[in-house]
C-alpha cells in the first residue's frame, strides 16, 4: 500500500468521537450508586433540544416566527417558538418519567408530570431569547435539575424548587446557533456537545470546559447606560478607556458561551425600572451560575455569590455579573 493510500485510509478510519449516550454511560460508572435515573433524564433533554433544534432549523419555512399575541407570567409577549419549546420539553421530561414536576418562564404554577416516583425536578427556560429567530440570531434552552426534597410517591411542591442554588445537582443550557451545542454539568466538571445532524447525535466537542479567569470582552446593554448604578457606569466606562471588546447579542445563552469559551464579563445589573433585576433566578441565573463555578468562572449580584442567594419565590428576579473571576471581581469593587 503506498503512502498515499494509507493516509487516505488513515482519514476515513477517524472515529466519529464520543457521544452523549456513552460519555454518560461512562461518567454513571464513575458513582458506584448510581441508578441511572439521571443519566436517563439528561438524555431525555438532549432528545427534546434535538426536536427543538429541528423547530429552529425550519423557523423561515413554516409559520413558528413572531410574536403569539398573548404574554407569560412574567408579563413578556409569547413567541410562537415559546410556546412550541416548553410543549416540547414538558412533554420530554413526561415522557421520561424521572421527573414529578417542572417549573417554566412560561407558566405560572409547578406543572405536576402525573410521575409521582420520580427522584427529580427540573426548572427551565424552554427558549432565551426567542424574539431573535426572525432575524437568525443564536437563541437557548437553559435548565436546572434538582433531587426532589419532599416523599417520593407524594405530589411534589414550592420546596423542592426553593432549595437553592447550592442544591442543584446538574444544570446546563442547549445553543442554537451556528452549531447546536448542549452543555452541561453534573458537579465534576463542564463538558460541551456538538449535534452532528447527520448522525442525530450530540458528540463530545468541548470536553472539561475551563473558563479563562480574565478576557477582554465585556456583554452589557448599554441602552439603559443611564439606568445602571453609578458603580456600574464606572465599570463600562473603565472597560473602554482599557479598549475591551463589546460584544452583546441580546441573547444570553449566546452571550454566555461566548464568555465561557474566550474569557469576558456578561453583565446584567439592576435599573432604575428593574430595581431587583430582571433576569429569573431559579431557572437564568442559578444554572448559568452553577456553569460558570464548575469551569473556573464566577457569578455575582454585585454582593454575594448567586449561587448564596436564598430563594422566595418561584419567579424571582435578580442582577447578575458573570464571567471571568477576575473581571467579575472588578465589577463588583468598581
Amino acid at each position: 500500500m503506498g503512502v498515499s493510500e494509507s493516509k487516505t485510509t488513515q482519514e476515513l478510519a477517524l472515529p466519529v468521537g464520543v457521544t452523549l449516550d456513552r460519555f454518560i454511560m461512562h461518567s454513571q460508572s464513575a458513582f458506584p450508586y448510581a441508578t441511572g435515573e439521571l443519566s436517563q433524564l439528561l438524555r431525555d433533554i438532549a432528545l427534546a433540544g434535538k426536536i427543538i433544534n429541528r423547530e429552529v432549523n425550519q423557523a423561515g419555512l413554516i409559520d413558528v416566527t413572531g410574536a403569539n399575541g398573548t404574554e407569560n407570567v412574567q408579563g413578556e409577549n409569547q413567541q410562537k417558538l415559546d410556546i412550541i419549546a416548553n410543549i416540547r420539553f414538558i412533554r420530554a421530561l413526561k415522557n421520561g418519567g424521572e421527573v414529578c414536576a417542572i417549573l417554566s418562564e412560561e407558566d405560572e404554577d409547578i406543572i405536576h408530570t402525573g410521575n409521582n416516583h420520580g427522584k427529580y425536578v427540573v426548572a427551565m427556560d424552554p427558549l432565551d431569547g426567542s424574539s431573535n429567530i426572525d432575524v437568525n440570531v443564536s437563541i437557548g434552552t437553559i435548565f436546572s435539575i434538582y433531587r426532589r426534597i419532599t416523599p417520593i410517591n407524594s405530589p411534589a411542591n414550592i420546596n423542592d424548587f426553593l432549595q437553592g442554588g447550592r442544591k442543584q445537582i446538574a444544570a446546563g443550557y442547549i445553543l442554537y446557533g451556528s452549531s447546536t451545542m448542549l452543555v452541561y454539568s453534573t458537579g465534576d466538571g463542564v463538558n460541551g456537545f456538538t449535534y452532528d445532524q447527520s448522525l442525530g447525535e450530540f458528540i463530545l466537542s468541548h470536553k472539561n470546559i475551563i473558563s479563562p479567569s480574565d478576557g477582554k470582552i465585556y456583554s452589557v446593554n448599554e441602552g439603559n447606560y443611564n439606568s445602571y448604578p453609578e458603580s456600574i457606569k464606572s465599570y463600562i466606562t473603565n472597560c473602554k478607556l482599557k479598549s475591551y471588546s463589546a460584544r452583546y447579542i441580546g441573547s444570553l445563552v449566546g452571550d454566555f458561551h461566548r464568555n465561557l469559551l474566550k474569557g469576558g464579563i456578561y453583565l446584567y445589573p439592576s435599573t432604575i425600572k428593574d430595581s431587583k433585576g430582571k433576569l429569573r433566578l431559579l431557572y437564568e441565573c442559578y444554572p448559568l451560575a452553577f456553569i460558570a463555578e464548575k469551569s473556573g468562572a464566577r457569578a455575582s449580584d454585585g454582593f454575594c455569590d448567586i449561587l448564596d442567594i436564598v430563594p422566595s419565590d418561584f419567579h424571582q428576579r435578580s442582577p447578575i455579573y458573570v464571567g471571568s473571576s477576575t473581571m467579575v471581581d472588578e465589577a463588583i469593587k468598581a
